[in-house]
């Protein structure tokens, strides 16, 4: 099998298997897991840049005032998506969490026409409305917005758009962004222990451990995606995305023994059949387009 098949595969079944990791720390407030999350993230990544002896790219990245803007923006982002994630599994919202990222590619497809000017064929807009209807069906039965699974999906989206555009790549992009926020994270740590609430030292020593281990679990996922990414097709690494809010999905129903109703499950059908039309269109979209070039070429 490709090695970069390989590398995909296992970067989303560790982020598939995330909310397996969080729940361990569920009295741990989502907040203060997220300050961890951040500091540790920047401290192994400085650990990969060491090995790799690759700073160059920090001194002309905080000489570009466009990539430091557009990096606080996602930065921010991130953190939101980090904290709401985290918060869904530890109060029982990892079913409508993976709903989130179920949704997010249909949402880069709106983001797409709105910012860049794309043109879906009908199908992706098929897609789309069937998504949309999904949803709409969800609010309607319920009488409430699935917000923790549009935030995820939103924020998500739109840090995906601006990244799309950013000049450093994931490994550097990452490592800028958790640079950004270590000093207001590392603040609110030290604010919590002096006012008698900090978490850590404080809890068993295995979440101790787990706390401090936040940084490798969210940066090895990375890492695996940037090197598959290199390796093999988008259309691929479109297929095997899904492999992650499956995962979260089979964690939440059959681990967590989160409630699924008959609507709830309803409203999930929408989504998938939008994302099987959607992603067999993709293939069928982007083989079309590899004949047409062949055919050129030859």
């Amino acid at each position: 099998m490709n090695k970069g098949v390989l590398y995909a595969i296992g970067a989303y079944i560790l982020w598939g298997l995330l909310p397996l990791f969080w729940k361990i720390m569920e009295d741990v407030p989502a907040f203060q897991i997220l300050c961890h999350r951040i500091t540790w993230s920047l401290i192994f990544l400085i650990f990969i840049h060491l090995l790799r002896k690759n700073f160059i790219w920090f001194k002309d990245a905080f000489k570009n005032k466009r990539t430091v803007i557009t990096f606080l923006i996602t930065s921010i982002l991130l953190s939101g998506n980090w904290f709401t994630y985290i918060w869904a599994v530890n109060n029982g919202q990892t079913i409508e969490a993976s709903l989130g990222y179920f949704i997010n590619p249909l949402l880069y497809v709106i983001l797409g026409v709105i910012f860049l000017k794309e043109r879906p064929d009908k199908w992706s807009w098929v897609a789309i409305s069937l998504a949309g209807a999904g949803i709409g069906y969800t609010i309607i039965i319920y009488g409430s917005v699935p917000w923790v699974a549009l935030i995820l999906a939103g924020s998500f989206s739109v840090y995906g758009l601006l990244r799309k555009q950013a000049l450093l790549n994931s490994l550097q992009g990452l490592t800028f962004e958790t640079l950004l926020l270590f000093l207001p994270a590392t603040a609110m740590l030290i604010y919590f222990e002096t006012k008698g609430i900090g978490s850590f030292g404080h809890i068993s020593f295995a979440k101790n451990v787990y706390l401090s281990l936040a940084g490798i679990v969210t940066s090895i996922p990375l890492l695996l995606f940037a090197a598959a990414a290199r390796r093999i097709e988008l259309t691929s690494l479109g297929i095997l995305q899904y492999i992650a809010p499956t995962l979260q999905f089979l964690i939440g129903l059959l681990v967590f023994r989160e409630e699924l109703s008959r609507n709830s499950l309803i409203g999930f059908s929408f989504v998938w059949v939008a994302l099987i039309i959607y992603t067999v269109n993709n293939i069928l979209v982007n083989r079309r387009k590899k004949w047409k070039l062949d055919q050129i070429k030859n």
